[in-house]
C-alpha cells in the first residue's frame, strides 16, 4: 500500500458533527474501558495474589466504573 491511495483525503479537514456536540475525553475513555468479559476472574485473582502473600493487583469491576463516572 502506498501514500498514493489517499492523496485525495489526507489532508482534508476532520469533519465536526453540526447536530451533535464532541464527547469529552472522559466520555470516550468510558467507550474503551476494560470489562469483567468473564464473570469472577478478578476475584479469582484476588484471591491468589492474597494466598501468595501479594497485593492486590486488579481493581474491582465497581472500582473501575466510579473512575469513569
Amino acid at each position: 500500500m502506498t501514500q498514493d491511495n489517499y492523496d485525495d483525503i489526507i489532508n482534508l479537514p476532520h469533519p465536526v458533527p453540526k447536530k451533535h456536540t464532541q464527547m469529552s475525553m472522559m466520555q470516550r475513555a468510558a467507550q474503551f474501558a476494560p470489562f469483567a468479559a468473564l464473570t469472577g476472574y478478578d476475584a479469582a485473582i484476588n484471591e491468589a495474589a492474597r494466598k501468595n502473600g501479594e497485593p492486590e493487583s486488579h481493581q474491582s469491576d465497581e472500582e473501575t466504573a466510579e473512575y469513569y463516572e
